[in-house]
């Protein structure tokens, strides 16, 4: 008889929100379930309410037949329940088979800690995955995706392992290690484990999933099966409308101006004398490998990571960026990668996150900050962005993930910068808000910023981009323009480059 994990009745009511309202439905031992919906339709909460991370309002969950209840994500763990977030829950300062066997490491007869059995034991995993790390190195040395790696093998070792739940793992991972996570998806799935998967990505739900149960504005909307719905059928379910031809669709700039950035021959210890353009109303779009040292190359400019060499001229004139501070001073803004590290401020509101950067701009002589400006900058932020919060005092880690990417925007857009980078925008974002986002970039443009666009999803950076530059071994080492650019040409480039 194969596991069932069961969700009766379940709700969860914040203050001004009915995040889970009335859910019902059953996942089943092996099989892939995945989940789908936009953000905000309470994917990623339901996962908090069966880990222990929340408490429902109302309704009850089984497991096997067994009416189950944690109040805390450690009780969760002990009754074989793993859930993967989309934010990395590690600790840097450890080595990967610490990491990997926290709070359970093995012993000698004596009880001291095995060192040397920890790593071996994290040696066969790591062979499991096919990853060349190693179970001595320390977590903060790998790169985003091998820190995500970690911690799904650190749900992997679990030997009560019943239920495991990736919310959007893949979102900092190359195609190779996403196909290391689906062999091991695979084998847990050949093992009986219940499986549940969130994602935004049509072509791994495609490949992976069984089953989709779908999720609309904090309701359970159905369960479909792979293979029997069409992908056009599942977003409107999930949307409620017909997106049609999301780039099709779009107003783009067609006054793109003069030449607005200069960068020319930068290097720093992570990438390898650079130069290109951007011209005011453009948006150039970066693709590339993972690790080809697009981040890099935008850390650099912006003084976040030192240039060894080059030189950086905007409207004409060399700006040296020591810090990103100075970069935003002198009108040039970064919306990062990596939004729970670097991007919002996850111990303020909305509305702190919103105006963070503004405190000199709000502040008078004497360094008094006007309230009455702050709560204007919060809610004209809120409005143009349509930032979905009941208010702007709720934290920002309760929002869903592309509200937060919303607000870390709309920040970077009240300091009034003349050049927007943004470092993979949509990354864990539905196709309804990458919709929006999309429109946003390309009024961005018309309204003459400079745009310089960076994601891995080749989709997205040809349909949006005017001009395309590929990075390889940390250099540029093409460029395509938007009539040329098709995925083969891109893959093309950033795999053989200039070779």
């Amino acid at each position: 008889m194969s596991s069932v994990l069961e969700f009766k009745g379940i709700s969860k009511y914040f203050p001004g929100v009915k995040a889970l309202d009335d859910i019902n439905f059953k996942a089943y031992g092996g099989e892939v379930l995945a989940f789908l919906g936009e953000n905000g339709a309470g994917k990623s909460t339901l996962l908090k309410v069966l880990n222990g991370d929340y408490q429902p309002t109302k309704g009850e969950y089984w497991l096997n037949g067994e009416q189950k209840h944690f109040s805390s994500p450690h009780e969760a763990i002990e009754e074989g329940i793993s859930i993967i977030y989309q934010e990395r829950q590690i600790l840097l300062e450890l080595s990967v088979a610490e990491n990997i066997y926290l709070g359970r490491m093995p012993a000698n007869g004596l009880g001291v800690i095995d060192t040397r059995k920890a790593n071996r034991m994290a040696a066969e995993i790591i062979k499991d995955f096919g990853l060349p790390i190693q179970p001595t190195t320390k977590v903060k040395d790998l790169s985003i995706a091998y820190q995500q790696m970690v911690e799904i093998m650190k749900a992997y070792s679990r030997e009560n392992l019943k239920v495991i739940c990736f919310d959007e793992p893949t979102a900092s991972l190359s195609d190779a290690e996403i196909d290391a996570l689906f062999a091991v998806i695979r084998k847990l799935k050949s093992e009986g484990k219940i499986i549940i998967y969130v994602s935004h990505r049509m072509a791994e739900i495609q490949e992976i999933a069984d089953k989709v149960a779908i999720f609309k504005d904090g309701r359970y909307v159905d369960t479909v099966t792979v293979g029997e719905v069409t992908e056009a059928e599942m977003i409107r379910m999930m949307v409620g409308r017909d997106l049609g031809d999301i780039f099709a669709d779009l107003k783009r700039n067609d006054k793109i101006g003069d030449v607005l950035l200069e960068v020319k021959g930068v290097s720093s210890d992570y990438v390898k004398d650079n130069s290109f353009v951007l011209h005011k109303g453009e948006v150039l779009g970066f693709s590339g490998l993972v690790g080809a040292g697009r981040t890099e190359l935008m850390r650099a400019i912006i003084g976040a990571d030192p240039m060894k060499s080059g030189e950086v001229i905007l409207e004409g004139k060399k700006i040296v960026n020591r810090s990103p501070k100075e970069a935003m001073d002198n009108g040039i803004v970064l919306v990062p990668e990596d939004r729970k590290l670097q991007g919002i401020l996850s111990n303020l509101s909305v509305a702190g996150n919103i105006n963070i950067a503004l405190m000199d701009k709000h502040s008078n002589g004497l360094g008094v900050i006007s309230v009455k400006q702050e709560t204007e900058a919060a809610d004209k932020g809120i409005r143009d962005f349509k930032i979905k919060t009941p208010s702007p005092d709720k934290k920002i880690v309760e929002l869903s993930g592309g509200n937060q990417q919303k607000c870390i925007v709309a920040r970077g857009i009240a300091t009034n910068p003349k050049v927007l980078i943004l470092d993979e925008p949509t990354k864990g974002i539905d196709v309804g808000a990458k919709s929006e986002f999309y429109n946003m970039i390309c009024e961005f443009a018309r309204e003459g910023l400079g745009v310089i666009l960076i994601s891995s999803e080749m989709p997205e950076v040809i349909g949006l981009s005017d001009r395309i530059l590929v990075m390889k071994s940390l250099r540029i080492v093409g460029e395509v323009s938007r009539e040329d650019a098709t995925e083969d040409r891109l893959l093309s480039l950033g795999m053989m480059g200039d070779e």
